[in-house]
């Protein structure tokens, strides 16, 4: 994954997002390598707060003394009070989307470095940027846009490489699209936020997943990606394709019953092994890159017939909070 170092005219800095866990000794030396030995930012910025985007954010914000920036809606999971709705393994039907069972789910607690971003959409330690509400992946996920260059970083709102796929990964071929479907929790919601993303005619997307992409390429790619959502980017199938999870400022309420996964989590892991070991192959015998805006008409074909989902909650699934019984404070792991 990605993370970005933004400057302001007189040289400070700050950090968006914080790897993945074990990556602050990486992050140092691009530090010191950027902004010289002993250089601190002025904060942290968090896109949002899955495992792969706070890795070493509790470390560095310690170190350096600086506070964490991010929504009010995800601070129930970086505070220790809640986690996230559990990744779908089931859907995206690649070896990183299968293995999601496997990753990192419990909440972390930097409470005594958090602050809120400003509601009014402001940067308050970056000159020119403003942040984006951009929910869907996560109840608070933003991303952050400075007007002056077109310039988006995107966090995981939508990616610029196949997400769920482990060759994908190796091959790094720059192609947007949609959220990373097995964190992705709402999927109304992403739609929405990929909307009003493309709506800012970006000249440069800087995303959580994938190469930096920029121009025409970009904004045509974006603008398919927004017409063919519900076809392209949504599962056919999956715990949330049809009923997103239900949060608040507190967490997560209730999610809706797991899909079941047709494959044996050991026969995953050993497949995606054997992938990777065919994408390292695959790598050193490509050809150069194909162009194209990703979706090719055999792939739009296939999903043609697709109904399109209205993702509402279903009255008939009660809420896995008992009022009675629960404290509607704590919602840590309640639900299935």
């Amino acid at each position: 994954m990605n993370l970005y170092f933004a400057a302001n005219p007189d040289g400070s800095w700050v950090l968006v997002d914080a790897g993945v866990p074990g990556s602050a000794h990486k992050i140092r030396e691009a530090t010191a390598e950027l902004f010289g030995p002993d250089s601190r930012p002025s904060a942290i910025l968090l896109t949002h707060g899955h495992f792969d985007h706070i890795g070493a954010v509790k470390e560095l914000a310690e170190e350096w003394d600086v506070p964490v920036y991010a929504h009010p809606m995800e601070m129930p999971y970086l505070t220790g009070q809640s986690s996230y709705p559990p990744p779908d393994p089931t859907v995206g039907g690649g070896a990183m989307a299968y293995m999601s069972f496997a990753y990192p789910k419990k909440p972390i607690n930097i409470k005594n470095r958090l602050e809120l971003l400003p509601s009014d959409g402001s940067v308050p330690v970056l000159e020119g940027w403003r942040w984006i509400h951009t929910p869907g992946h996560s109840p608070g996920h933003v991303s952050f846009f400075r007007e002056e260059d077109r310039t988006l970083i995107v966090g995981d709102a939508f990616v610029t490489r196949d997400g769920e796929s482990a060759l994908a990964v190796m091959t790094e071929k720059r192609e947007v699209h949609g959220p990373p479907a097995y964190f992705t929790s709402d999927w109304g919601s992403a739609h929405h936020s990929v909307e009003a993303l493309c709506d800012l005619e970006p000249e440069i997307a800087a995303a959580g997943h994938g190469k930096p992409m920029r121009g025409q390429e970009l904004r045509q790619q974006l603008e398919r990606l927004v017409q063919d959502f519900w076809l392209v980017a949504v599962p056919k199938t999956g715990r949330y394709v049809h009923e997103p999870a239900v949060v608040d400022e507190f967490g997560v309420v209730s999610v809706p019953p797991p899909a079941s996964n047709p494959v044996p989590k050991v026969l995953v892991v050993a497949g995606a092994v054997a992938l990777a070991g065919l994408a390292w192959a695959a790598w050193g015998k490509r050809g150069g890159n194909h162009k194209g805006n990703g979706y090719n008409k055999k792939s739009r074909q296939q999903y043609t017939q697709r109904p399109y989902s209205h993702n509402r909650a279903l009255h008939s699934v009660p809420p896995t909070i008992d009022p009675d019984h629960d404290d509607p404070n704590e919602h840590t792991n309640n639900y299935p």
